[in-house]
This record gives C-alpha cells, sequence and structure tokens, in this order.
C-alpha cells in the first residue's frame, strides 16, 4: 500500500483529497486536525501503521504494519438529527463490502462489526466544533484483514477475528478499501430514511436476546434486546417489562449469562 496505488485504486470515487502515512499516531488524530484547518468533505485519512489508535472509550486500536485497514473520512456539515446514525452508516457500509465476499456480518451496537460472533471492525466518531455548532465529523474505522492484525488474546475485551481467518484466504486491503468507501458513498443519501434504520436494525447483534447493557459503574440493565429507535438508541426491555433505551457512546453490550 502506498499513496500512488490508493490514488488509482480509488480514482473512481468522489473523493476530494487523500492524505496517506506509512505510520502515524492515530488517523483520526490527523483528519480532525485537517477538518479544523478546511478539509473538503470526503476527504480521506489513511495509515498503513497506527501506532496510537483508539476505539471508542479511549480503547488501545491494534494496528500493525501492513496487516490491517485504519482510515478516517471526513463529512462537512452534518445533519445534527442524523448525527446519532453515522455510527451505523458506516458499520453497514463494512457489512455490505463483507457480504459481497460471502461473510454475514452483524452490527454490535453502536460501533463493533462481527462475523461469526467475532470482531472484525470497529467505528469512532469523533467531531470538530465551530462554537455551538459541528463543523464536521470524522468517522474512523478500522478492520482486520490479515491474521496478523488480530491482537493477542490476553489484550482482548471482545473475541476478534480477521477476513483472512474468515475467508481462509488473503484478501487485498487496497480492494476491500474501495469496497467499503463505495458503500459509504452509496448509503449516504438514504442516512434519513426508515429504510436505513431498517437495514441497521436487521444485522444488530443479540437481538431477541438476554443481554446486559453497563451504563457505568453503577448501573447495568438486563433484559431483552428489542432493536434500535430512529436516533439510534437501544432499546431493551428489562426484566421488570420496562422499555429503557440507552444512547450511542454511553453504554458497554454483552450477551447476558
Amino acid at each position: 500500500m502506498n499513496a500512488q496505488t490508493l490514488q488509482k485504486k480509488l480514482s473512481d470515487l468522489p473523493l476530494e483529497r487523500l492524505r496517506y502515512f506509512e505510520s502515524v499516531g492515530s488517523t483520526n488524530d490527523e483528519a480532525l486536525a485537517w477538518a479544523a484547518s478546511g478539509a473538503p468533505d470526503l476527504s480521506l485519512v489513511i495509515a498503513d501503521e497506527q501506532t496510537s489508535g483508539r476505539g471508542r472509550l479511549n480503547r488501545k486500536w491494534f494496528t500493525p504494519k501492513g496487516t490491517a485497514l485504519a482510515f478516517s473520512l471526513i463529512l462537512r456539515s452534518p445533519a445534527p438529527a442524523l448525527l446519532p446514525r453515522t455510527v451505523g452508516l458506516a458499520a453497514l457500509s463494512i457489512a455490505d463490502s463483507l457480504l459481497v465476499h460471502q461473510l454475514a456480518a452483524r452490527i454490535k451496537w453502536p460501533n463493533d462489526v462481527l462475523v461469526n460472533g467475532r470482531k472484525a471492525g470497529g467505528v469512532l466518531i469523533e467531531t470538530v466544533w465551530s462554537g455551538t455548532e459541528i463543523d464536521s465529523l470524522v468517522i474512523g474505522m478500522g478492520i482486520n484483514v490479515q491474521r496478523d492484525s488480530v491482537p493477542p488474546a490476553e489484550d482482548l475485551q471482545f473475541p476478534a477475528t480477521s477476513l483472512e481467518e474468515e475467508l481462509g484466504r488473503a484478501l487485498d486491503r487496497e480492494e476491500f478499501l474501495h469496497d467499503v468507501l463505495s458503500a459509504f458513498i452509496a448509503r449516504r443519501p438514504q442516512l434519513g430514511t426508515d429504510a436505513f434504520m431498517k437495514d441497521w436494525e436487521d444485522l444488530l447483534a443479540f437481538r431477541g436476546e438476554r443481554v446486559q447493557i453497563r451504563v457505568n459503574e453503577s448501573e447495568t440493565h438486563t433484559g431483552e434486546l428489542l432493536g434500535i429507535d430512529s436516533r439510534g438508541a437501544l432499546r431493551l426491555r428489562n426484566e421488570h417489562g420496562n422499555v429503557v433505551t440507552a444512547q450511542v457512546g454511553d453504554v458497554s453490550l454483552r450477551p447476558a449469562a
């Protein structure tokens, strides 16, 4: 992977600009700084290696050189009402691309993409503010492509896998990046539709199962996972029969024992 081959591979997509790094701390950090200085809509930051990659709740994201996809896409002037849906947009784009390779994905709310019950990718959304208004979004995606992209088992909080392991063969990273970005661009106009929410909910992992939502150290809810509401919040019927909602970014989700 290098800047020249990426430019050629992605030339048919309406990306505005591309910045490639052989090694970087975090593609999201680079994209946040670039967005703050005026990067146009659909600008892309991608790295062959991240040394300080992070996921949700500041968890470390493992991105060794030459093994994974780590990239961040900048969106300008997002519609505030649709912001909670953007994590679903990114996750669905990965899921769409996996389906091209006959891999059925599920989305572990809010931001993990699972294959055969193990994490293959994740999404991190961050914002750039202009006063009290959101100026732009940075959508970071990390995807385990080759076997060596999966962290050691002792470093995992949830079982992980790679696309190579699931397919039984190697997958070209640049080709798969093209697939994901193409799916993202195709789905973006659907963000405000009911059909988009149905597609997201249809891929929801653990739907109909008994799960536990950990809101914080002192608050947990256990019950049946119902789905996602129009705001992108998770819906759960608790043990008292009441429907509880959880906003994106506030919970940790695991199947209940």
